[in-house]
C-alpha cells in the first residue's frame, strides 16, 4: 500500500536507534508520527527536528498507554521497542525474566489490541513488528530475549490471520547485529559496548533497519511483505555443538 494511503503511524522505542531514524523517514513520507518512548528530553529534541508528536510513556504501563491512544487512528505500527538481559534461564532473575516480557512481548500484545481493531474497521493498515534473528535461530546465552523474540515471530504470522480478509498487512523484521545502544544498556556501560561488540565489526546500522521498513510499507496495496531477515554480510547464525562425554 503506498504511503499515500496512510495518514498516520506511531513508532515504540523512538528515542534513539532505529526508532528516531523509522520516525525520521515516516514523517519525510508525510505520516504524522506518534513517538513513544519514556526519555522526554530525547523525545523533545526528535519532535523539533522531525514534526511529530512526543508521548513520554513507559509502554509497560498499559493503563498509561491506553489513555495515550485514546482517539488516536493509527494507520502503521512500529513496535520497535525492546530489551535484553545477558544470561540463560538457569542464571536468569525474576526482574530480567518480567521486564523483557513487559517490554518485548506483552506491550507489544496491548498495542495491537488496542490499534489493529481501528484498521480492521477502517480496512487499512500496517503492523511492523521488530523481532530477531534470536526469535528464529538459538545461540547460547539471553534464553528470555530468544523466547519474547520468538512470540513476536509467531504473533506476526497470526496476525495475518486474524486480519484475513482485509486490507491489513503484517511485516515482520528480523535484524541480526545492530549498531544501537541495546548492549550499552545492556553491559551498563555504552563505552565498553562498543569496544565489544562494534569495534572492528561491520555491523547493521539504523538506516539500514529503516530502509527495509520504508520498503515493505512503501509497496503497492496487493503486496504483503512478511518475513524479512537482514544481517551483516560477516554474520552468519547457525552451527552445531556436540559435547561429547564418556560417562
Amino acid at each position: 500500500m503506498p504511503f499515500s494511503d496512510y495518514r498516520t503511524a506511531l513508532v515504540t522505542g523512538a528515542s534513539t536507534g532505529i526508532g528516531a531514524v523509522v520516525v525520521e523517514r515516516l514523517a519525510k513520507q508525510g505520516l504524522q508520527v506518534h513517538a513513544v518512548a519514556r526519555n522526554a528530553e530525547r523525545l523533545a529534541e526528535l519532535a523539533e527536528r522531525t514534526g511529530c508528536t512526543p508521548h513520554a510513556v513507559d509502554i509497560t504501563d498499559t493503563a498509561a498507554l491506553t489513555r495515550t491512544l485514546d482517539g488516536l487512528e493509527i494507520d502503521v505500527l512500529v513496535n520497535n521497542a525492546g530489551v535484553s538481559r545477558s544470561g540463560n534461564i538457569l542464571d536468569a532473575d525474576e526482574f530480567g525474566i518480567d521486564e523483557q516480557i513487559a517490554v518485548n512481548i506483552q506491550a507489544v500484545l496491548h498495542l495491537v489490541r488496542l490499534i489493529m481493531p481501528g484498521m480492521v474497521e477502517r480496512d487499512r493498515g500496517h503492523i511492523v513488528n521488530i523481532s530477531s534473528i534470536a526469535a528464529i535461530y538459538n545461540f547460547g546465552g539471553n534464553t528470555m530475549y530468544h523466547a519474547t523474540k520468538s512470540a513476536v515471530h509467531t504473533l506476526s504470522r497470526q496476525l495475518r490471520v486474524d486480519a484475513y480478509g482485509r486490507r491489513v498487512r503484517v511485516t515482520e523484521i528480523c535484524p541480526g547485529r545492530v549498531e544501537t545502544e541495546i548492549f550499552g544498556r545492556l553491559l551498563g556501560d555504552m563505552e565498553e559496548a562498543q569496544r565489544r561488540f562494534y569495534d572492528g565489526y561491520e555491523s547493521l546500522k539504523p538506516e539500514d533497519i529503516a530502509d527495509a521498513i520504508e520498503y515493505a510499507i512503501g509497496t503497492p496495496r496487493h503486496v504483503n511483505i512478511g518475513h524479512v531477515e537482514i544481517l551483516p554480510t560477516f554474520q552468519v547464525p547457525g552451527g552445531l555443538n556436540f559435547e561429547r562425554r564418556a560417562d
